[in-house]
């Protein structure tokens, strides 16, 4: 790590001192905003015993999210392929 920046992130009143790489700090800083937009959105929208559980919810919410990228990605791929296929195909009848 070339000169390590050190920040503080509040996250559910909490605040977590970090030492970093200047460059993670936006994505960081980014992902903080939206963690905290989550667990108010979560607030309003559920009744919650602790931020414990709001927290459990919110990483949830991420990790799917993160998911459903990865399936839908795969998904995409074996579309695009199975277009390629078909084009290739095409292209030979075409040729022959």
């Amino acid at each position: 790590m070339s000169n390590p920046l050190k920040i503080k992130l509040s996250i559910a009143d909490r605040v977590y001192p970090l030492t970093i790489d200047p460059a993670q700090e936006e994505g960081l800083r980014k992902a903080t905003k939206k963690i905290e937009e989550m667990i108010k959105r979560f607030e309003q929208s559920y009744a919650v015993r602790d931020k414990q559980d709001v927290l459990a919810m919110c990483a949830l919410q991420f990790a799917a999210q993160v998911e459903q990228r990865g399936i839908d990605k795969i998904n995409d791929q074996q579309d695009i392929e199975e277009k390629l296929e078909a084009l290739n195909h095409l292209l030979q009848d075409h040729l022959a």
